[in-house]
């Protein structure tokens, strides 16, 4: 990320390996380069991680707030192996480009074939009839840090989005706010902010 000069929008925390990669990308590029967003009930200690340390941080009242301004944020969606929190944010990031209300590129490290299984569910659930066959793009994956920045910088918007639902007057009503990636042009263009998601 550092190389490409890209910004990372996480979910706020200092442990484990998102704390690790927040506190790596501050010492490459500078606090700006990173924005932790957290509820104020996950904050340890009851005050916001330094930011010489973690980067620039926005304290909400909710998981929903948290998540809504990730995704407004970020260019891209990248999912590294985790826990329930990276499920479900990858798969609400998913959901939402299938109904068209983003086009940004959203992509899986499935670093040691950790995301297969989720893979194979997909594969049966368009078996089952569940997901359409054209959707089966909606999530990329990588195997290597290098084949995930190539995804990202050149990833066309998914195939099979439903890009005939009309989000507008959700965005008049500050529900949905996600900034939308350009329909037409043939690739997405490259990143500055991307959203990752690891939770253990």
């Amino acid at each position: 990320m550092a190389k490409r000069s890209w910004s990372l929008v996480y979910g706020g925390g200092t442990m484990g390996l998102m704390g690790v990669l927040a506190g790596d990308i501050v010492a490459l590029q500078g606090p700006d380069a990173v924005h932790g967003i957290i509820p104020r009930a996950l904050l340890q200690g009851g005050s916001a991680p330094a930011p010489d340390q973690f980067g620039r941080t926005t304290v909400v009242a909710s998981m929903h707030e948290r998540k809504r301004m990730m995704a407004e944020e970020a260019d891209a969606f990248v999912a590294l192996p985790g826990g329930f929190g990276m499920l479900e944010e990858l798969l609400e990031m998913t959901t939402w480009s299938q109904l068209g209300i983003h086009a940004k590129p959203v992509v899986v490290l499935n670093a040691s074939g950790f995301f297969d299984g989720v893979f194979e569910w997909m594969q049966t659930a368009i078996r089952s009839g569940f997901i359409p066959d054209a959707q089966v793009g909606l999530i990329g994956q990588a195997h290597t840090v290098e084949e995930l920045a190539t995804i990202v910088t050149t990833r066309e918007a998914a195939p099979g989005r439903y890009t005939f639902l009309d989000w507008s007057s959700e965005n008049r009503h500050g529900n949905v706010q996600v900034k939308r990636a350009t329909e037409d042009a043939e690739t997405c263009a490259m990143p500055p902010a991307l959203m990752i998601s690891m939770f253990s």
